[in-house]
C-alpha cells in the first residue's frame, strides 16, 4: 500500500477509537469543567492578538480552511479580532501556496479572498489594532447585530462574490440568536464547507458557570443547532472531528454541508 494512504487509514482508525471511549470522552468533560472556571480560552493570541478559542479549534480551524480553500469567511463575533486574523492569516498562506504552485509572484498585501467580520459593538481600541495589523488588508468589518435584517442583506451582498464560503457563528450564545444566525447564514456556505457554530459546550458546563449571562444549558448554541437540523438535511455534524479534538468549545458544532 501506499504510505502515504496506509498513513491516513492509521490516522482515520485512531480517530474512531478516540470517538469510542468513554474513558477519554469523561476526563475531557472534567478538564473542560475545571478550565473554564478559570477563563483558559482567554490566555491565548493569534498573531499578537488575543483570540478566545481554544488551541485545538484553532487547529481545527486551520485543517478546514486548508482543506476547503475558501474564498470568504463570514464570523460572526469580533471581540479583539485574533480570530478574523488567525482566518486572514490561512488565506494568505492560500495565496502564497498556490503563487509558489503556480511559479507566479504576488503582492502579498492583496488578495482576492476576504475575511468578514460582523459585531453589534467593535471597540474603536479592537477595531483600530485590526486595522493597523499586516493582515487588516484582506479583514472587512461590518458593525451592527448579525440577525438585523440590513445587516444579513450586506453580508448576503458580499457573499455573491465568492465561490467557496465557510461561517463561523460566535456572536451571542443564545437559543433563538444562533438560531437565527443560521437561518440567515448557513444557506451561504458552499457544498462541502462547513458552518462552523462556537461556544456549544455550554450545554454541557453546570449552568451556576454563566452567572447573569442570557445563555446556559438547555437555551445556547447547541440547542440552536440541533433544531436547524431537524428541516435542514443539508447540513450534518462531522462527528470525525468531535472525536479528533476531544477537547473543544464547539462540540457538534462542525456543521458540513453536504447537499
Amino acid at each position: 500500500m501506499d504510505p502515504i494512504k496506509e498513513f491516513e487509514q492509521e490516522r482515520q482508525e485512531i480517530i474512531r477509537e478516540l470517538g469510542k471511549d468513554q474513558d477519554i470522552a469523561a476526563a475531557s468533560n472534567e478538564w473542560m469543567r475545571l478550565v473554564n472556571a478559570k477563563k483558559y480560552s482567554y490566555t491565548f493570541t493569534s498573531l499578537g492578538r488575543p483570540i478566545i478559542q481554544y488551541p485545538q479549534d484553532m487547529v481545527a480551524m486551520q485543517e478546514l480552511i486548508w482543506q476547503i480553500k475558501p474564498d470568504l469567511i463570514i464570523e460572526t463575533g469580533i471581540a479583539h479580532g485574533g480570530s478574523l486574523i488567525m482566518s486572514a492569516a490561512a488565506l494568505a498562506m492560500l495565496d502564497m501556496c498556490e503563487a509558489i504552485e503556480a511559479g507566479k509572484n504576488i503582492d502579498p498585501s492583496k488578495s482576492e479572498r476576504k475575511v468578514l467580520g460582523v459585531d453589534i459593538d467593535i471597540r474603536a481600541h479592537n477595531k483600530a489594532a485590526i486595522e493597523a495589523h499586516p493582515m487588516a488588508s484582506r479583514i472587512e468589518m461590518i458593525q451592527g447585530s448579525s440577525v438585523d435584517s440590513e445587516i444579513i442583506e450586506k453580508v448576503k451582498m458580499i457573499a455573491g462574490r465568492y465561490r467557496r464560503v465557510l461561517v463561523c457563528l460566535d456572536s451571542n450564545h443564545t437559543h433563538e440568536h444562533v438560531l437565527a444566525e443560521l437561518e440567515a447564514y448557513a444557506p451561504l456556505v458552499s457544498k462541502d464547507s462547513y458552518c462552523v457554530v462556537f461556544d456549544t459546550v455550554i450545554e454541557d458546563l453546570p449552568a451556576d458557570m454563566f452567572g447573569d449571562r442570557p445563555w446556559g444549558p438547555g437555551d445556547n448554541p447547541k440547542t440552536a443547532l440541533h433544531a436547524y437540523l431537524k428541516s435542514h438535511p443539508e447540513f450534518e455534524i462531522d462527528k470525525s472531528i468531535d472525536h479528533k479534538l476531544l477537547v473543544s468549545v464547539a462540540p457538534d458544532g462542525f456543521l458540513k454541508r453536504i447537499g
